[in-house]
């Protein structure tokens, strides 16, 4: 009897002691999936956060570039109503609709100009297409201040054209008129700026708000037009009523992030908003793949968490590494504007001295100690010419010709120089692999920026070392961040240039490529020389990349961009430059001394010369019916038409006169904006005599 109670006691007791193991399966199930569950979290919630941020960076970025465009506008407008003051812009039609045409020409961005009066009617336009409804501007047209500008509704000009969106400010004491507003349009998508480029997800979405809550413009990234989940009326309402700041996390009822940022001189707004689906679309999928491998409990669950971890660890650090690049970019930048706008006023001043220094050299008796010190005088202008161009060659505003050229014997003559000037211990190792290679640019520029690394790099190495050089093709499929540059995906040519010395402190690294920064003390170097390789390389539209450890050398890396196109033949040069045989050519320049030298040298060189110092009145005197002149030498940096406007402004009335460009600094790309506008020739401040001379004698013939 008691054996059977023990022995049912006993079977009971097994079934509750099996449970154990279930139940601490159990656990471990539950406490994996509160830990898979809380990582889960954290990645939503981290990539939710980081796309919040990035959606207000691009807001805010996009918001500036629209308040920087409508300012321009304003300006333009603001300058229309001055020359209507003045009485200098006709009213009349048909000259009003040429003058007008003209100043929408010079305007960026704007298409048409109307002048409308009070009535609400057209009094003059640039073309015929019709000027917007008054009732469609907001504020109202009639309760506009001189000082405020006013914002259309989107319309079209009854063409297949897209739509288009008007401003307007008020001018009034106009003779032969009442007064009335100026209204200028522009295309709506121009209001989009950078949209499209900045943001690659297809679902990312921008509008531009008017502050009454009208849509103005908008777009998808994808080109495909308004996303139907956008629900704009409800983001419309709700611009109304909230002020911008508070509006950061508004949703609409199709579950978006939104950033929004407001331009409050011009009532516009602007928002940026993604689809949170869309945004999540990764972290879903990491959440169903924890689900479904989620039978493999601690091991898999344990990787997968690694690998997220990794990928945060990745993206934090390249991160890290953009922000760096850029702000090694905006500081080099910065510095290359300053040192460009001071060479531009030295470079002025050695004009002065090396032209009257050539003058008083000619009148001098020849032997003479004023001769003689003259000469002194033309050879200190000339040093202080070179070192200002290696100045210009870092900020990128030097006055260069553009060509295509073959960059390996470039190269090659560049080695070929220094091989007769290496130090004792020193090896120089090539590899140019890349015959036939164009760059497009200029090929002096090239050589000094090969000739300046390879001598920085024989200077690392003061005991001798190996100085290896490597030149070949190189295609880039994906865009990367370099060291000191940011790499876009395309076709390169890559220099390469290595020395085996200390290698690159992490602190100079930092400060590699800033002008008259040096470590070699006073007696081995201004600090130009990488400098100069970075305006060189920027200017050639590539990158730079430099590899170091202490103790193993470096490597600095160029990448410029491979041309398609063919070298152009090399110009014979000329050592004698005949004279002019009297012909008329204008001058134009803002430094009255300039212009007064220019006239002098011109004179003594067979030419008569006209000078002015107001572009807008040497525009006019090119134009007159009675112009007789022959050639155009002008300034580049002037007050009001630069020298490349003053082209363009030549061209647009099919007028072929060779200008010759003359500029101490143009600022970056100056060679290629320069052929655009229709130059003829670009030279570089301080100009000598025969230099001009043959430059003549050249678009002359």
């Amino acid at each position: 009897m008691n054996d059977g109670i023990d022995g049912r006691a006993a079977a009971v007791a097994r079934p509750r002691r099996s449970r154990g193991p279930w139940w601490i399966a159990l656990g471990l199930w539950l406490a994996l999936a509160l830990l898979a569950s809380l990582a889960l979290w954290h990645l939503r919630r981290n990539a939710i956060e980081a796309e919040k941020r990035d959606l207000n960076l691009l807001s805010l970025a996009l918001t500036d570039e629209i308040d920087r465009g409508l300012r321009g506008i304003e300006v333009g407008l603001q300058a229309l109503r001055t020359e209507l003051r003045d009485g200098r812009l006709p009213v009349a039609v048909p000259a009003s609709r040429q003058a007008l045409q003209t100043r929408a020409d010079l305007m960026p961005l704007v298409r048409n100009l109307w002048l409308v009066g009070l009535d609400g009617r057209t009094i003059s336009a640039s073309d015929a297409a019709p000027a917007p409804l008054p009732g469609t501007f907001a504020p109202a047209l009639g309760d506009l201040g001189d000082s405020a500008m006013a914002v259309s509704r989107p319309f079209t000009d009854g063409g297949a054209t897209p739509p288009l969106v008007a401003f307007a400010i008020r001018f009034s004491d106009v003779p032969g008129t009442s007064g009335g507003w100026i209204v200028a349009s522009i295309p709506a998508a121009e209001l989009l700026g950078a949209f499209s480029v900045a943001v690659p997800a297809t679902d990312a979405r921008m509008r531009v708000f008017r502050g009454d809550g009208v849509l103005i413009s908008g777009a998808h990234a994808s080109g495909r037009g308004v996303a139907p989940a956008f629900n704009e009326a409800a983001v419309a309402r709700r611009l109304a009523t909230q002020p911008a700041v508070e509006l950061r996390r508004l949703r609409d009822g199709s579950n978006n992030l939104v950033a929004t940022h407001g331009v409050p001189r011009y009532g516009i707004k602007v928002v940026v908003a993604r689809n949170q689906n869309a945004v999540l679309a990764e972290w879903r999928g990491a959440a169903e793949l924890t689900v479904c491998a989620f039978a493999l409990l601690l091991a898999l669950t344990a990787f997968a968490l690694r690998r997220v971890q990794r990928a945060d660890r990745r993206r934090a650090e390249a991160q890290e590494a953009l922000q760096a690049q850029r702000s090694r970019a905006s500081k080099l930048e910065s510095l290359g504007t300053l040192a460009g706008g001071v060479a531009h006023d030295f470079n002025n001043v050695l004009a002065g001295i090396l032209g009257y220094a050539e003058m008083a050299h000619d009148a001098a008796r020849a032997g003479s100690d004023q001769a003689r010190h003259l000469d002194r005088v033309v050879e200190a202008a000339l040093r202080g010419r070179a070192l200002v161009g290696r100045i210009l060659s870092f900020s990128r505003g030097a006055a260069r010709t553009s060509t295509v050229f073959a960059l390996q014997p470039v190269v090659e003559e560049a080695l070929t120089l220094l091989s007769a000037s290496l130090r004792p211990g020193v090896v120089l190792a090539r590899a140019l692999d890349a015959p036939g290679a164009c760059l497009r640019g200029d090929s002096t520029q090239a050589f000094e920026a090969v000739m300046n690394l390879c001598t920085n790099a024989m200077q690392a190495m003061p005991d001798g070392g190996t100085l290896s050089v490597w030149l070949q093709r190189r295609r880039v499929v994906d865009s990367r961040i370099l060291s000191h540059s940011a790499l876009a995906a395309g076709r390169y040519l890559a220099l390469s240039v290595a020395d085996e010395g200390t290698g690159i402190a992490a602190e100079v690294m930092e400060h590699l490529f800033e002008p008259f920064y040096t470590t070699r003390g006073d007696r081995s170097g201004t600090g130009l020389g990488l400098a100069v390789v970075h305006g060189v390389v920027a200017e050639l539209g590539g990158a730079i990349d430099v590899e170091s450890r202490p103790g193993q050398g470096a490597r600095f890396t160029l990448y410029l961009p491979e041309s398609a196109d063919k070298p152009a033949p090399a110009p014979r040069p000329s050592d004698v430059a005949p004279a002019g045989r009297g012909q008329k050519l204008l001058v134009v320049d803002d430094e009255p001394q300039l212009v007064g030298l220019a006239l002098e040298l011109l004179e003594g060189l067979g030419y008569a010369a006209e000078g002015h110092v107001d572009a807008s009145a040497a525009l006019a005197a090119a134009l007159s019916p009675m112009s007789t002149f022959a050639a155009v030498i002008t300034d580049e940096v002037m007050p009001g038409l630069t020298g490349t406007q003053l082209t363009q402004a030549l061209r647009a009335r099919s007028l072929a006169l060779p200008v010759l460009l003359v500029s101490a600094y143009g600022g970056a790309l100056l060679a290629d904006r320069a052929a655009q506008a229709g130059v003829t020739r670009t030279l570089a401040k301080p100009l000598r005599r025969a230099d001009l001379a043959r430059a003549l004698a050249d678009v002359l013939r």
